[in-house]
């Protein structure tokens, strides 16, 4: 199977198939990508008008389908029939197996399954990754996100920087949808070749660089009381925007990093990166933060946030305001 890069050059390339079955059970973005992809390029403005179709699953039938996709395209070398919300159609796929063997070659068809996986076991779906062009994405875990954000950009000619990927991470999360849209935008305001700053990041998308959690931890691994404070604060005035509930997980991931820092046995940098699943750029703030928390300190640290994610969801106390959990946990952890 093809990986979403080499599907979309080869559509540069205008070298198409017959069928495409791009699924997405969790995550929808490169689904999306491709179809738009496939939209944007196969035929001219002109040509759209008589041959492009965009049907819906839940409004079309199997054989909607393929009596669309056996039209020859009108003053065209082809015709586009992409099928959105596939997934409505998945119990009578069974249907379209004729039209798999012998599919319409001046057409392209193209199905997008979101939010649903196929039954691989159903001959329809195992004839479908001989014949078709048979993609299927899968989530990609936060910590790997950084790194996606630089390779898209440099296909665009930008970069950015470590942290502004970062904070790009921490507020979106693993959302690459959301992402790309607020990559376009810097994109539009940027001079093609500039960099992404947390500065541009900061004045542009509304995320503050001096007060997010990703600040938190570094304020924490250095053992800078004055920056913590003030950056708890900031989150208790904020609350809709720094739920305790990430600022927690993002604390348990640091003290856990540090843990399996403790444990390696090579403590250069490239390989405590390829470890920690961390960009090289940020080694050096878990080297500061191992020399201030051993591994008995990080141990305790540990113990001390899952109590205190108890404590944020009333377990075995009375419902304190976040900012105040958040608090003494963080005094607890630096003394």
């Amino acid at each position: 199977m093809k990986d979403f890069k080499t599907i979309l050059k080869e559509i540069e390339q205008r070298k198409f198939q017959p069928i495409y079955f791009l699924i997405g059970e969790k995550e929808t973005f490169f689904v999306d990508l491709i179809a738009e992809k496939i939209e944007n390029t196969v035929l001219t403005e002109d040509e759209k008008a008589f041959n492009q179709s965009i049907l819906y699953g839940k409004d079309v039938t199997i054989e909607d389908v393929v009596g669309e996709a056996k039209r020859f395209p009108m003053m065209a070398e082809h015709q586009v029939v992409i099928v959105r919300e596939a997934q409505a159609l998945m119990k009578d796929f069974d249907k379209l197996l004729p039209y798999i063997k012998q599919p319409q070659q001046s057409t392209i068809l193209v199905f997008c399954v979101k939010y649903k996986k196929p039954d691989g076991r159903k001959k329809v779906f195992q004839v479908l990754k001989k014949e078709a062009e048979y993609f299927e994405t899968k989530p990609i875990y936060e910590d790997k996100v950084p790194k996606w954000i630089s390779e898209t950009l440099q296909t665009s000619g930008y970069t950015i920087a470590p942290k502004a990927s970062e904070m790009l991470v921490e507020f979106l999360g693993n959302n690459l949808s959301h992402i790309y849209k607020e990559l376009e935008k810097l994109q539009h305001i940027l001079k093609k070749g500039a960099q992404i700053t947390p500065e541009i990041i900061e004045e542009n998308i509304g995320i503050s660089k001096d007060f997010n959690n990703f600040e938190l931890t570094k304020a924490v691994g250095v053992l800078d009381e004055v920056k913590v404070h003030r950056i708890v604060y900031y989150f208790s005035q904020n609350p809709k925007n720094h739920p305790i509930i990430l600022t927690i997980a993002q604390l348990y991931s640091f003290f856990n990093k540090i843990l399996r820092y403790h444990a390696l046995k090579d403590k250069s940098q490239y390989p405590v990166a390829k470890a920690l699943e961390v960009s090289p750029y940020f080694v050096k703030d878990y080297v500061f933060a191992a020399k201030n928390y051993s591994m008995k300190k990080a141990s305790r640290a540990l113990a001390m946030i899952r109590e205190a994610d108890m404590k944020s969801k009333g377990v075995n106390a009375n419902q304190l305001p976040s900012g105040d959990i958040l608090k003494e946990l963080l005094v607890k952890i630096m003394r």
